[in-house]
């Protein structure tokens, strides 16, 4: 039987990068690509003689088994979910199907096969709006939404599987990823594309601006993408991270209107800014303590400011002059 390396969610925005790292850290390795393509798009998904890719929803237990028992699994990445927060107030029940029992299916699986590793992305959502800064793996949790508690409570069956069956999992609870293949359309987009894209749209000559929400004072923490598949793949390769949680972040706040000032320092010239009042539910501030994932050798490549420059070469924003080199 042939081995492969699992991946749901692949033809999403950072599923699609992982694939492309997954592919070159084990290039004799397949990887099986499940992705309903919901969100995710068959575009983002890389074109390679090592991929199988299967069109089809976590939430079908038939399909998980017949792809368990098609392939010798070794790792399995899990990154399938419905991502938009809002969704997940609005319909609770098909997310929870999604987002827990999805997650579920794939842990009995992977057990029953003694599968290698079961990585799980988790999400900065499930601290809530508790205030402490910067948010410690091992500090109370408050998840305030269905996306959010879906989030925790199967980071913790992942967890526990380690615990109680000795399948070797590990969970990443990913902060304000960014990067290229965001989709600014999308009702969970980063505010980074959805900037960009409003920036892009501008430079075209379109009648548009940059609404913010609340002050500007609000703050995240970025990461950008490839440092997020870093993370991923080195948690999948050391024994040290089974049964662990750990922040993925940059370690460091940034609020909205420091990026546009960042932006303004590349762009000829922003859109006009226009302030909103404060959308009910919205967090002011987030942080990560990533001393946990350095202690495991992790340490991001790039700054936010790096990041932002590829993404805004790569959606081919006009730069300044003294940028374009």
């Amino acid at each position: 039987m042939e081995k492969g390396i699992l991946l749901t969610g692949g033809g999403g925005f950072i599923g699609s990068h992982l694939a492309e790292g997954l592919l070159k850290k084990y290039p004799d390795e397949r990887l099986i690509i499940l992705d309903d393509l919901s969100t995710g798009k068959i575009e983002n998904i890389p074109k390679s003689p090592n991929v199988n890719f299967i069109k089809g929803s976590i939430t079908d237990r038939n399909l998980i088994e017949d792809i368990f028992r098609s392939f010798k699994i070794t790792k399995v990445f899990h990154l399938a979910a419905v991502a938009s927060v809002q969704k997940s107030v609005e319909e609770p029940e098909y997310t929870h199907k999604v987002n827990f029992d999805g997650t579920l299916y794939l842990l009995e699986e992977s057990k029953k096969y003694n599968v290698d590793k079961f990585i799980f992305a988790s999400s900065a959502a499930v601290y809530g709006d508790l205030e402490d800064l910067p948010k410690r793996e091992d500090m109370p949790v408050k998840p305030l939404t269905p996306y959010a508690v879906d989030k925790y409570s199967s980071e913790r069956y992942v967890l526990n599987y380690y615990h109680l069956y000795g399948l070797k999992t590990v969970a990443l609870r990913f902060f304000n990823v960014f990067g290229e293949r965001q989709d600014p359309s999308s009702p969970y987009s980063g505010v980074l594309s959805i900037f960009i894209d409003k920036i892009k749209r501008f430079q075209n000559g379109e009648n548009t601006k940059i609404i913010i929400f609340g002050d500007g004072k609000q703050t995240r923490d970025f990461i950008y993408v490839k440092d997020v598949i870093k993370a991923l793949i080195l948690v999948s390769e050391l024994e040290e991270t089974n049964g662990e949680v750990y922040n993925l972040g940059l370690g460091k706040e940034t609020s909205l209107l420091e990026i546009l000032e960042i932006l303004e320092e590349y762009v000829p010239e922003l859109p006009p800014v226009e302030f909103a009042p404060a959308r009910k539910g919205d967090i002011k501030h987030s942080r990560a303590d990533i001393s946990k994932i350095k202690s495991i050798g992790f340490e991001p490549d790039y700054s936010l400011e790096e990041g932002l420059k590829r993404l805004l070469r790569y959606e081919k924003v006009i730069l300044k002059e003294k940028e374009k080199v």
